[in-house]
């Protein structure tokens, strides 16, 4: 698959019904959520008073990452809130399955999370216990990052294991995605690309959009 999920943290907030409603008419499969606490990474952005409006007005499906500490404790708030899959860092628990069994009862797709200073091989463990294993290609946290080309590398690790050990798990990647490095992404074997910058400040983001998914 090639999937698109625009990433709102990117979004003119002061325009965010019209900007969904952009996301809403175009070519973009989901809509990326980014939430963080200001613990596990620097910034704060926003939590379940902006979920419920997002998930009034968006006609696509919320994939939700949640940068944050603790994560067990917010899990199934999100799921309730009406995301498609929830997603955190392998790097902010010490066992990732307790969260993922929670958000798995509720019906919603899971999804684990390194940023790129860990070592891909610890995602390995949990591909088969996951719907999509993401990976970072800059370090979370902040918008308009370059992205950050061993990524390809370990796209191509992780489709490697996963077609040998016929899972269905699929590949995200988020951070400096563009439409220079989104075929090279593709051609890695990475199934959905989170793209912010360059579809908002993009003069014709629905475009952009399209051109991103080829």
């Amino acid at each position: 698959m090639n999937y698109i999920a625009p990433s709102i943290l990117s979004a003119d907030f002061a325009r965010l019904g019209e900007e969904i409603e952009m996301l809403n008419r175009s070519a973009a499969d989901l809509i990326h959520v980014d939430v963080m606490d200001g613990v596990f990474v620097p910034n704060i952005s926003f939590g379940f008073p902006i979920m419920e409006p997002l998930k009034k007005l968006a006609r696509k499906p919320l994939d939700v990452h949640l940068m944050i500490t603790d994560p067990i404790r917010y899990v199934e708030r999100f799921c309730d809130a009406g995301a498609w899959c929830v997603g955190f860092h392998l790097e902010a628990v010490e066992d990732p399955m307790p969260a993922l069994e929670l958000i798995r009862k509720k019906g919603v797709k899971t999804c684990l999370t390194i940023n790129p200073d860990i070592a891909v091989e610890r995602l390995l463990p949990y591909l088969d216990k996951v719907d999509i294993v993401m990976l970072m290609s800059v370090f979370a946290g902040f918008g308009g990052q370059k992205f950050i080309p061993e990524t390809l590398d370990k796209v191509r690790l992780l489709r490697k294991e996963i077609d040998a050990r016929g899972l269905k798990t699929w590949i995200e990647v988020d951070g400096g995605v563009n439409k220079d490095n989104a075929p090279l992404l593709w051609k890695s074997g990475a199934d959905i690309l989170v793209a912010g910058s360059s579809v908002f400040r993009s003069t014709y983001p629905e475009e952009t959009i399209l051109e991103l998914k080829q």
